[in-house]
């Protein structure tokens, strides 16, 4: 979800693979699989080898970062004892 997020964010103005790539860090190998499943999803938009992120993109972001600061403010804790997992 992580690289998803990273790529849909450096999308947002439109720009070339070439910078996707490196603002991720991925190679060029991997990125074709990221790039063709946010495509099917109709979060990412390729013309003229620009790639931008779509209106339902710029959801996904909006709810993945409202996702991600609930847990970056440690509101959800994780003990695992006896080989069972609680959040607490």
């Amino acid at each position: 979800m992580d690289i998803y997020a990273d790529i849909l964010r450096i999308a947002k103005d439109g720009v070339l693979k070439t910078r996707i790539v490196y603002g991720a860090n991925l190679n060029f190998k991997i990125i074709k699989r990221y790039l063709k499943r946010l495509m099917e999803r109709d979060l990412l938009v390729s013309s003229d080898k620009i790639y931008s992120t779509t209106e339902s993109g710029l959801k996904f972001l909006e709810e993945y970062c409202n996702l991600t600061s609930m847990l970056d403010g440690d509101l959800l804790a994780i003990d695992q004892t006896d080989g069972v997992t609680q959040v607490v």
